[in-house]
């Protein structure tokens, strides 16, 4: 049976302006005692409701962010509380997505609106109250909105809805039922501290950065007073407001405030800012007046860890800011500048991060689905995913491949068969995209098609954004991954594999053949070993892997045990080197704490990852302002090595249905703990020096527990010692 909401019709203002954002409005009389009232709402663009004057719900940017074309999510609600026998109902509406783009990409050039109002009588009959051309519309007071350069309001406006909505000709049938998770906002932030500036400016600090809006308060206004505020990442070096780094993105706010005391909040776009400028200030700046609201998609947090040393510690909070401010319904690259995409090379390599930290599950499904209904004909992925009009629709290893490691680390991490099987069309699709690309060769040379290699990888040639490691390595690395990752999904589903596993060994055979030369990679670049090795595509040799892994640790002590690594090969450095039983130089790269490290932007007091390892240098210079965010997840996914080796939590079956705790101690650390909640219960690991032994503690569901404390200096012991396996429920998929 179809949604009422099919049954509406999309309406919008009849001579729309440019970002301006309009309330809509019908009046109705109930006609008997109710049984229950749902109201549907959906838009072109994003929408706040009210019924009596009651906002409806606590979404912020509903309906989120999809493929326009293909699929657009509507939202229900409950409103039988605040209906009475005499309504009215308004909903505001703004560009959102939608109209947010540069006009050469942009979806719409300005918003509408579709609802349907359910109600049931207690005598059995139904009404149901739709959008059409009865709808009455007005101005609002938010003037303009985007979610680049921010709102202009003017509070002395009162809608007027003098006329009647027009009629929007829109696809309905792309209509579906909310699939991700709701953004809310989830934490208030005081400010901390009204700075005067060198230069004389007066401007807000919180703190933290953080994704979300804030809210001021006016305690006695002239009308017609504007103010505006304005966002910043970081002040430059002088102390002064720096906002170069948000290229054309304005983040900024003017309010035109009415007579007498007042407050105010944006509701149709966003911000990233940890600095706030205030020009034209109507009154006496008080800090206490104004809050910073964090908004992200409602996710349930499920990993935790902690630590003896203070400085992993704030880089592990810094992760998790990062995963906060960029999940807001699709995960973008960053929250601030005039991007805010879903990057997709960004998204895979933090998957298996973010999928610890929290339950992920809806949130990423939903963006998979948009990636499936974005996929060519042919089997490409875009770079970007939702694909906003006019983007360039290339494909990029590491990036593209996100369509088959965001789905096998969904299954890793929650276990549900039904979600990977959802995906599999789109997993082989990509595959055999490469596959034609490659051909018989089994090597994807990369003719015509836009790679973004190791991405502001250190070793990068002066003057380029993309690493030393040959992109063509990397291609055909990935090939061999995805196709890997694609053959144990269809055995997982128990399908027939025998295509890919075949095709799985072609790839392999032909990647030592090509970039195998006298036993050492033609590539001599720390990335190209760790993709070789983490990948798996040296095993069966023990001599060329035994080579690989001592190139390995000679490339990172000729740094000066130091990483040269960008968004390609850092998420699987400190993996790799373990792997190759060099848990130690992980260690140091982790605890290194002058650049190029981890630990160099929390010494120079970031609250989130950075975009490149320099974005400020120690003499306090910009790496640049053309793209220079200090707001990138990407690089967080050096906390799954805490979880997963620190602390030694790693799944041996899908939802941790069972679990190998194997840690792996450092002195420096003091003691580290974790915590992770699993589909299949709670996990627990933690160790503590304790003079010259160390004490572990493990705690899994159903009661079992262990704990033990074993002298330094016996490692094997202490690893093979420590083990605990746990056989969780039978798989019930």
């Amino acid at each position: 049976m179809p949604s009422p909401i099919t049954l509406a019709k999309f309406i919008c203002n009849s001579d729309p302006k440019e970002n301006a954002c309009y309330d809509f409005k019908k009046c109705f009389t109930v006609k008997g005692s109710i049984v229950s009232a749902t109201l549907l709402v959906s838009a072109l663009g994003v929408f706040v409701p009210y019924l009596n004057g009651a906002r409806i719900g606590d979404d912020c940017m509903a309906p989120g962010w999809t493929n326009y074309k293909k699929r657009l999510q509507y939202l229900e609600y409950d409103v039988v509380d605040i209906i009475k026998d005499e309504n009215e109902l308004v909903i505001g509406v703004g560009g959102g997505w939608f109209s947010a783009f540069p006009e050469y990409r942009r979806y719409g050039s300005h918003a509408a609106l579709i609802a349907a109002l359910k109600i049931v009588y207690s005598d059995g009959t139904n009404e149901l109250i739709t959008t059409d051309e009865s709808w009455l519309v007005s101005e609002s007071h938010v003037k303009s909105s985007t979610i680049y350069d921010g709102e202009t309001v003017d509070a002395r406006v009162v809608p007027d809805f003098c006329k009647r909505a027009a009629i929007f000709d829109y696809d309905r049938s792309v209509l579906i039922p909310f699939e991700g998770e709701r953004v809310k906002e989830i934490e208030r932030i005081a400010a901390k501290e009204l700075i005067v500036t060198p230069a004389g400016e007066q401007v807000l600090d919180f703190g933290q950065e953080i994704t979300g809006i804030f809210e001021f308060r006016i305690e006695n206004a002239r009308g017609g007073e504007t103010v505006s505020i304005e966002c910043a990442e970081i002040l430059d070096s002088s102390g002064n407001f720096y906002r170069e780094n948000y290229r054309s993105a304005k983040a900024r706010l003017d309010y035109t405030a009415r007579a007498g005391a007042q407050s105010y909040k944006a509701s149709y776009t966003f911000f990233g800012f940890r600095y706030l400028r205030l020009t034209n200030w109507c009154e006496p700046i008080r800090p206490e007046n104004f809050t910073a609201i964090v908004i992200h998609s409602d996710m349930r947090r499920t990993g935790f860890f902690e630590c003896g040393h203070k400085k992993l510690c704030r880089l592990y909070s810094n992760v998790i800011w990062g995963q906060r401010d960029n999940f807001l319904d699709v995960p973008t690259d960053c929250p601030q500048r005039d991007e805010k995409l879903g990057w997709t090379g960004d998204a895979q390599v933090f998957a298996r991060t973010a999928s610890i930290n929290y339950d992920t599950e809806r949130f990423f499904a939903k963006w998979l689905g948009d990636m499936m209904s974005e996929q060519r004909e042919d089997g490409g992925i875009p770079f970007v995913i939702p694909d906003v009009e006019g983007y360039d629709r290339s494909n990029s290893s590491a990036w593209s491949d996100a369509s088959c490691i965001v789905p096998w680390e969904l299954y890793r991490a929650f276990g549900s068969k039904e979600l990977l099987r959802r995906h599999i069309p789109m997993m082989k699709g990509w595959v055999d995209f490469v596959r034609s690309r490659a051909g018989e060769k089994c090597i994807w040379s990369l003719d015509g098609e836009r790679q973004f290699g190791d991405w502001l990888a250190l070793d990068a040639p002066k003057g380029s954004y993309t690493g030393s490691t040959d992109k063509t390595l990397i291609a055909t690395a990935f090939f061999y991954h995805s196709t890997k990752i694609l053959e144990e999904a269809l055995k997982t589903l128990d399908f027939d594999a025998s295509e890919y596993t075949s095709l799985a060994e072609m790839i392999k055979k032909a990647y030592l053949n090509t970039f195998i030369k006298d036993g050492a990679l033609t590539s001599d670049t720390q990335t190209a070993h760790v993709l070789t090795l983490h990948f798996g595509l040296a095993e069966g040799d023990p001599v060329l892997k035994k080579r690989l892994a001592t190139r390995l640790t000679e490339l990172v002590t000729e740094r000066g045990d130091a990483l040269c690594t960008g968004f390609v090969g850092t998420p699987y450095l400190l993996d790799t080197l373990t792997e190759i039983g060099r848990a130690d130089k992980a260690y140091r790269l982790l605890l290194r704490e002058e650049f190029p490290s981890w630990l160099y932007s929390v010494n120079r007091g970031a609250t989130t990852v950075w975009e490149h390892w320099d974005g400020v240098d120690k003499d306090g210079k910009l790496w640049s302002s053309d793209m220079n965010s200090f707001n990138h997840y990407a690089y967080g996914s050096v906390a799954s090595w805490l979880y997963e080796t620190v602390c030694g939590i790693k799944p041996t079956s899908p939802a941790y249905k069972s679990v190998m705790l194997s840690p792996i101690p450092s002195r420096e650390l003091g003691y580290a703990c974790a915590r992770i909640n699993t589909r299949s219960g709670s996990i627990f690991s933690a160790w503590k020096y304790e003079g010259d032994t160390v004490k572990y503690t493990f705690t899994v569901p159903h009661g079992i527990s262990a704990e033990c404390s074993l002298p330094l200096g016996t490692k094997k012991a202490l690893i093979a010692g420590t083990h605990v396996l746990y056989e969780g429920a039978p798989d019930q998929q």
